[in-house]
Parts: C-alpha cells; sequence; structure tokens
C-alpha cells in the first residue's frame, strides 16, 4: 500500500514550545515512533510544515542586516532540508539499517494568474507595531495585515499546480526508500514571460501540497495527522461528534474553520475525489487505528451512508 502522511505543525513544535533544535527533535522522535510501523510493508511518504521555522529564520534575517533578506523560496529550502535530516535520522533509529531513507527538496508551481497573489492573506515572520510594520512595508515592498493588537507580514497563498519532483519520488518508493518530501507546501516556483522557472514570494498550504502530491503519485491513502482525535461536528460542545466515516460530497454540508480544520477537510475531499482512494484524518498516535477505520475520520467516495459517533 502507498501511503502520504501530512504532519501536522504540532508534530515538530507544541504550543508554546520554545523554538529549539532540542524540541524540535524530541517531537520528531515521537513522530516516528507512531510513523516507523507504516514503512514496513508499505511504500511511505512522509510531508510536513514549517511555519515556526520559517519564521525563526526569517527573525534571524533580519537581524543580519549585511546582506539582504534571503527570499521565501530560498527559506523554504532550507527548512525542508532541516526538518528532512531530523526525520531521516529518527526514523533511521527505528527501522532496519538496509531501509533507504531520502529528503526530496521538491518544487512546486504556481500560477501567477491565481486570485491569491491579489489578496495575500498567510501570516509570516514577527510581529511588529504598526509603524514599524508600515515602515517594514514602505521599504520592503511587503503586504501587512493587522493580527490581533500587532502587524505582520501577509504572503498570498496559491493553489499547488504541479509537483515537479514527481518522477523521482516514485522512483524511490518502488526501490524500496522512504522519502521525505513537500516539506512546508513545497518550494514555491513559476514560469516567467520567458519560460524560465523562478522562485515566488509565497507560501503554498502544506495539506493542499500534500494532497496533490498524494494524486500524482496514485498513493492508496492520504493520511492528514493532526493534534484532533477526528473530525468533529459542534465541537467543544456537550453535542459533539465525530464523523467516522463520509463522502467527499457529505462533507460538504458542513462548514469547517479555515484556520484550523477546513484546509484539512477540503485536502482530503480533493485526494479523494481526484484519485478514488481514501483520506484519513486522524491524530497523528492513532494512525494504525484510523486506517483499520475504528478511530479518525475516513473520507471516501466509497461510503453510501455518513457515519457519526457521539462524544
Amino acid at each position: 500500500m502507498r501511503i502520504v502522511v501530512a504532519l501536522g505543525g504540532n508534530a515538530l513544535l507544541r504550543r508554546g514550545q520554545a523554538l529549539t533544535a532540542e524540541n524540535q527533535r524530541e517531537n520528531v522522535r515521537v513522530a516516528a515512533e507512531a510513523l516507523a510501523p507504516l514503512a514496513e510493508g508499505n511504500e511511505l511518504v512522509i510531508t510536513h510544515g514549517n511555519g515556526p521555522q520559517v519564521g525563526l529564520l526569517a527573525l534571524q534575517e533580519a537581524a543580519y542586516t549585511e546582506v539582504d533578506e534571503y527570499p521565501l523560496d530560498v527559506l523554504v529550502g532550507e527548512t525542508m532540508g532541516m526538518i528532512g535530516y531530523m526525520i531521516e535520522q529518527e526514523m533511521g533509529n527505528l527501522l532496519p539499517f538496509e531501509t533507504p531513507l531520502a529528503t526530496v527538496l521538491t518544487m512546486v508551481e504556481v500560477d501567477p494568474a491565481d486570485p491569491a497573489f491579489d489578496n495575500p492573506t498567510k501570516f509570516i515572520g514577527p510581529v511588529y507595531e504598526e509603524a514599524e510594520a508600515k515602515k517594514n512595508a514602505e521599504e520592503k515592498g511587503w503586504a501587512i495585515k493587522p493580527d490581533g493588537d500587532m502587524w505582520r507580514r501577509v504572503v498570498p497563498s496559491p493553489e499547488p499546480k504541479r509537483i515537479f519532483e514527481v518522477r523521482p519520488i516514485r522512483w524511490m518508493l518502488e526501490n524500496g526508500a522512504v522519502v521525505i518530501a513537500a516539506g512546508g507546501g513545497g518550494i514555491p516556483t513559476m514560469y516567467d514571460r520567458e519560460r524560465h522557472l523562478t522562485g515566488v514570494e509565497c507560501v503554498i498550504d502544506k495539506d493542499f501540497c500534500s494532497s496533490l502530491l498524494a494524486t500524482e503519485i496514485e498513493a492508496d491513502v492520504f493520511v492528514v495527522a493532526t493534534d484532533a482525535d477526528a473530525v468533529f461536528l459542534d465541537w467543544g460542545t456537550p453535542d459533539q461528534t465525530a464523523i467516522r466515516k463520509a463522502s467527499p460530497d457529505m462533507m460538504d454540508s458542513y462548514d469547517f474553520p479555515a484556520g484550523s480544520m477546513g484546509p484539512k477537510v477540503s485536502a482530503a475531499q480533493k485526494f479523494a475525489r481526484a484519485s478514488g482512494g481514501r483520506a484519513v484524518i486522524c491524530a497523528l498516535a492513532d494512525i494504525g487505528a484510523a486506517l483499520r477505520g475504528e478511530t479518525g475520520t475516513t473520507i471516501s467516495s466509497d461510503v453510501t451512508e455518513i457515519e457519526l459517533v457521539r462524544g
């Protein structure tokens, strides 16, 4: 079975934790313990987020003023290598020595005509007082928006169109490798008017990119591993109900928060519709049980009646 697992941000950094190498490594070690069993007898691709890591690099860049700050596509590539290294090492400590592991620096094409470029919404980097944020915006050409009482830089978040490294990823899977790819939504790129590929100042949604990757490599299952046990209706109320199984069309009947579960559900729907495979949303520790349909939320076109679980 070919499986793509998208690790949520909590798999690398818990809320409130300092962004130290030690904290990240410990969290990656916990994630590896949940993922290693999937590599036995299956073909496994791991994707991951990188928001805090890019934010840290942006702070470090801003503190060093001797050279211009590096663009976002380069920062995404840097974090992809750093996080991939940690995942490789911790997975390698659990898997048989003969199991190859590889991190693929993954370029993802976006469309310059995507409407997201007209309305940047993705917060990145540190927070600023309003005056400093506006000064940075004027000097650096940033788009900025208020974030609570402070201000932050915002960048576009366009839809991924194509993943360039699909063929080598397939080849590695067919030759027994565990592959780490498309970290942070991939390195955003586009073709200019001369058909030259160039980097872009934007951020691609990690779950949407992972869904596209799962579709393009013809995965059997796409897993979104998050900090929630399942997708819930009436979350946080006495009536909260887990969706155990549903079809993509059934999920259209519900609205989920854009800042949390909404993109994960949309990514799962995209994969199920495009591939005919299963998408699973579950807690990281529950992946095995969720693949057996015992927990989590399974979204598949094969489901004919929605299954709900109270509590």
